[in-house]
């Protein structure tokens, strides 16, 4: 809220955290006025651009972790990005989030960030048990075809107590499902990405 709302260099609002090479700038519940305050304020959306612009030089990748909704938090996030990577929870109403979602970014892509892009679609809270998940996925694949990761994040009870201690899941219980999931993630999107620079 702090590094958003006011004009202090970002740097000075960057934790180190117990993991190496992993700072984060925290959020606590003072964010949620962020939303009405950031109405009256010019270049309202440009304000988390700002931030991450000037932190850009001293990190090989920025994640902005957004609020699910399409409020002013989020077009900011938008606006400060180069891609989205965008996690899908296997339920039918996540379907209809996700399309205005795209719809939001194409508006974004116009008005204010020309070179904004999808990362990926990340497949979320998945039970191949039910047949429900296995067709949002299916869709979801039809749809979007390679931007879908091939990871799939299961359902998984470690992934849901990890952050009540603190850690990332992979430091809770490394060799949960979970926790198995998103290195397998950070292993593939490292390699998209390996590819994509030798194109």
């Amino acid at each position: 809220y702090e590094a958003l709302m006011g004009d202090d260099e970002p740097q000075t609002f960057v934790l180190p955290t117990r993991v190496e090479n992993l700072f984060i700038i925290p959020a606590d519940r003072s964010l949620t006025g962020a939303e009405i305050e950031l109405v009256s304020m010019l270049a309202r959306e440009q304000r988390l651009k700002r931030i991450v612009d000037a932190l850009r030089p001293e990190f090989d990748d920025i994640f902005i972790d957004c609020p699910p909704s399409l409020g002013l938090l989020t077009l900011n996030a938008l606006v400060a990005a180069d891609a989205v990577l965008i996690p899908l929870h296997c339920e039918y109403f996540a379907l209809e989030g996700l399309a205005d979602l795209v719809g939001t970014m194409r508006r974004v892509r116009t008005a204010l960030n020309p070179s904004l892009d999808i990362e990926g679609v990340l497949l979320t809270m998945y039970d191949d048990r039910t047949n429900l998940g296995q067709l949002v996925a299916r869709d979801v694949r039809e749809f979007f075809k390679d931007k879908v990761f091939d990871t799939i994040i299961p359902r998984n009870v470690r992934l849901g107590e990890a952050p009540s201690h603190g850690v990332p899941a992979v430091l809770y219980d490394v060799k949960s499902r979970g926790a198995a999931a998103y290195v397998a993630l950070a292993k593939e999107m490292l390699a998209r990405r390996a590819a994509w620079t030798i194109r």
